[in-house]
């Protein structure tokens, strides 16, 4: 029989912490009818208020207290420390999770075999959330599925059942209101298994600790930069890639308002034009700034390059290979297209008909030396990526290979 550790964290929840754990207590014997045992463990997080007093006084229940305030995901990984069982769950004491729909949480990890079952109030079941706060976990939920290349319907659910084994691959876990985010963020780069099933979520009881726009950017802040020492390509690839399409619809607008005899943009030529040139030196700059950063953390996690930029790998062969002749092709054709315009300029052409074409080639002949540095700067890292991996298998594997005579016996070569 496996067992079920939950792991309740709370803080000044005297009005609602006996309740939470007797609602939890019910489900015991649905748990046992499924072969699993319960463990019920609430972790007073430095309460002002009765909540660890009412809490021990809870039959079948351990408590465990902070003498100081250390934060929401501070308690949960002291409960997760403390946890004997092979499932860790958790939710909050302020009765907004519906403790009832831990079996179906058990059920649907064992019958996916998924490493983490998430509780979705995104998901179509009945839900009391303000409105605010639904936005909000669309807005975490949308960053999370572009950055991930997975689609995820509630990233910051409070409710959760996963396996004791993968603590090791998603810590280190933050000790705020982030810690879900994070953990989600974390299992989704490290390929875990992560399934959603629908849950109710009722209104709290007691006032929310919830900060809309401090815990918001919190979260945003976590996504983000989990996200990053995974994979950076995914953020910083995504964010030149942007940047250049917005050069190149720069680039078009003024060719066609030096087509049109500067009627288009009239005034505003200049502003379009400096945009153009800034946002194509730092989309190459930033892209490939982008890649270099993921071939560094494989390097130093000794893990594969990540190369996908929207769940998958996007260039075959990755884009990254090309930067060479990239570079080359773009800083010659700034070259050529800056000689055409120095050229129409001792013709006797003036500068206001061609100061777009001494741009355009400064911009390709910047952006091509971009190129050409990180493909340099990226085929060094690539190198250093293939040497272990090229040591390992030519010291230690040994998978295809069959030894026929004992070590010491002698082999007649004749």
């Amino acid at each position: 029989m496996k067992t079920l550790s939950v792991v309740i964290p709370a803080f000044n929840e005297q009005d609602g912490i006996a309740q939470i754990v007797a609602r939890v207590r019910a489900v015991a014997p649905t748990l046992r009818a499924q072969k699993i045992a319960l463990e019920l463990i609430v972790v007073d997080d430095g309460s002002r208020d009765q909540t660890g007093t009412l809490a021990a006084q809870c039959a079948d229940t351990r408590v465990i207290r902070h003498l100081v305030n250390r934060g929401y995901g501070a308690a949960l990984k002291t409960g997760f420390r403390h946890a004997q069982g092979e499932y860790i769950g958790f939710l909050d004491a302020d009765g907004t999770y519906p403790p009832e729909a831990f079996p179906e949480l058990c059920r649907a990890l064992e019958a996916a075999h998924a490493d983490i079952v998430v509780g979705s109030r995104m998901s179509g079941a009945s839900s009391q959330m303000p409105f605010m706060r639904r936005v909000g976990n669309l807005v975490f939920a949308g960053m999370l599925s572009v950055l991930s290349g997975v689609r995820v319907r509630d990233s910051a659910s409070g409710m959760r059942v996963f396996r004791r084994e993968i603590l090791p691959r998603i810590y280190p876990l933050p000790d705020g209101l982030d810690l879900t985010p994070a953990m989600t963020t974390r299992a989704l780069h490290e390929d875990l298994k992560i399934i959603e099933t629908p849950i109710a979520y009722s209104e709290r009881i007691g006032r929310s600790k919830l900060s809309v726009v401090r815990d918001g950017m919190r979260f945003t802040n976590t996504i983000v930069w989990t996200t990053m020492t995974y994979n950076p390509a995914r953020v910083w690839g995504g964010l030149g890639l942007a940047m250049g399409a917005g050069a190149t619809a720069l680039a078009i607008f003024l060719a066609l308002d030096w087509i049109a005899g500067n009627q288009i943009l009239r005034g505003y030529a200049p502003i379009a034009a400096f945009g153009m040139l800034a946002l194509g030196v730092l989309g190459a700059s930033v892209f490939s700034l982008g890649v270099m950063f993921s071939y560094l953390i494989a390097i130093f996690t000794d893990k594969p390059v990540r190369r996908g930029m929207f769940g998958r790998v996007i260039f075959d062969p990755p884009l990254d290979y090309s930067f060479g002749w990239l570079g080359i092709l773009t800083a010659g054709a700034g070259v050529v297209v800056s000689i055409a315009a120095f050229g129409m300029s001792l013709s006797g052409a003036k500068f206001e008909q061609l100061w777009l074409w001494f741009l355009l080639g400064a911009l390709l002949l910047m952006v091509g030396v971009q190129l050409g540095i990180s493909y340099v700067v990226i085929r060094v890292l690539d190198e250093l990526t293939r040497r272990h991996a090229s040591t390992q298998r030519d010291l230690v594997d040994s998978e295809s290979e069959i030894i026929l005579s004992p070590v010491g016996a002698q082999v007649n070569s004749q």
